[in-house]
């Protein structure tokens, strides 16, 4: 994910940690900025979700408080939302 991301110039942190507390849907993700609304998701495959997990990655940073209301261009990526909590 790293490396996709770096090659699209796309300026992401990206850090793994042990537990997000979503046992009952590994892989999970999440992401959050100063300021943006937070994203939670479930059941991610890296091999096959990582173009989606690019085009919501590209839809979360143009927009100024990381609210997306119209998710369909990140795919199947939309249906492992877990929850969105307001910046």
């Amino acid at each position: 994910m790293r490396a996709a991301l770096a090659e699209r110039g796309m300026d992401f942190e990206v850090q793994t940690h042990d537990c997000l507390s979503n046992c009952a849907r590994p892989l999970s993700m999440a992401f959050t900025a100063p300021a943006k609304a937070t994203y939670l998701f479930g059941d991610i495959a890296p091999e096959t979700d990582l173009a989606d997990t690019l085009a919501f990655a590209g839809l979360y940073a143009d927009t100024p408080d990381g609210w997306i209301e119209d998710a369909r261009p990140a795919g199947r990526l939309r249906f492992c939302l877990i929850g969105r909590v307001p910046a």
